[in-house]
């Protein structure tokens, strides 16, 4: 189910991005500052938890999503990709993921299952970056990817718009359950991948 598999059409989409953010200056660093704070703006509305602001949050989870590949192709293509920017881009990547998991939380009022999601989440990225800790490719893949759960952040996000509730339970509760359920057997699909490789 994972997005990371579309990855070269991403890059090939992401050329005329690349060429523009070049044209007016752009780092790639400047770029994830950008798209962490799109993150943090997305939080925001989903806390209001008002159609509206469903709608916005949704338009900037995916600007985010977008703005989070163009840093890395645009590293790539000036040749300034470095572990210092992989490292920068992780960490925001990570706060990007709570703040938004929080919002949605928060702007239903179930905490509970914004713990469970925010920690199936975070566990999911550590095992992707632990594999290659231990010499191994970095894992990107898995049930659910960061790609996928932008995609369906904003996805819910704009579909709650129209269709805030399903079968008694909030469409965000049920993505949020999702996102618990599934980021942890993901985590787990990560690690026995490697766990097999190492032994």
């Amino acid at each position: 189910m994972t997005l990371d598999r579309f990855r070269p059409v991403a890059d090939r989409a992401l050329r005329p991005w690349v060429r523009g953010a070049k044209a007016v200056g752009a780092t790639p660093n400047a770029i994830s500052v950008v798209a962490f704070a799109l993150a943090v703006g997305a939080g925001a509305a989903f806390y209001v938890a008002t159609p509206l602001a469903y709608a916005v949050g949704a338009l900037l989870v995916f600007l985010n999503g977008w703005l989070d590949l163009l840093d890395g192709a645009l590293a790539r293509d000036l040749g300034t990709d470095s572990l210092a920017g992989d490292l920068l881009d992780h960490v925001l990547d990570r706060y990007a993921d709570v703040i938004v998991v929080a919002g949605l939380a928060a702007g239903i009022g179930r905490y509970d299952l914004g713990l469970a999601a925010v920690t199936g989440v975070l566990l999911t990225s550590y095992l992707g970056t632990q594999a290659q800790a231990v010499g191994l490719d970095r894992v990107y893949g898995g049930l659910l990817g960061r790609a996928d759960r932008l995609a369906l952040v904003g996805f819910v996000g704009g579909l709650t718009v129209f269709v805030p509730t399903v079968a008694g339970f909030t469409l965000v509760a049920w993505l949020l359950g999702l996102f618990a359920v599934v980021g942890h057997l993901t985590a787990v699909q990560r690690f026995v991948s490697a766990w097999r490789q190492l032994v």
